[in-house]
């Protein structure tokens, strides 16, 4: 049973960084596209950054890839997001998803679809 568990949310101030973590189980994270979404209060969710790890391809939002790194620890079956600067308006749930055994980074960050696995998401607030 595929299963995605994040972590690393919470309350910080402008400014300052954040390392989200994305474990998965039931699947290999190297053989999916992984991805971290995130939704803002009244918002649409969008896919912010995706990854195939053994094929070292990533994709990022174009306005703020600039702030994202994403990357995985096969041994551990983790996926992760490094969001620096991070401004109120990041303010979001931020979740991960998984598309075992694609290959396409792109497609699951602008087209999730119900048939891909999602995590519960964790809560990021940013406030001084």
């Amino acid at each position: 049973q595929v299963q995605l568990v994040e972590s690393g949310g919470g309350l910080v101030q402008p400014g300052e960084s954040l390392k989200l973590s994305c474990v998965g189980s039931g699947f290999a994270v190297g053989e999916a596209v992984v991805g971290w979404f995130r939704q803002a209060p009244g918002k649409e969710r969008e896919g912010i950054a995706c990854i195939h790890a053994r094929a070292n391809v990533r994709y990022y939002e174009r306005s703020i890839k600039d702030r994202l790194t994403i990357s995985a620890n096969d041994a551990k079956n983790e996926v992760y997001l490094q969001i620096n600067s991070l401004q109120p308006d990041d303010t979001a749930i931020y979740s991960c998803a998984a598309r075992p055994f694609a290959t396409a980074v792109q497609p699951l960050c602008l087209a999730p679809t119900p048939d891909d696995y999602w995590g519960q998401g964790t809560q990021v607030t940013v406030s001084s």
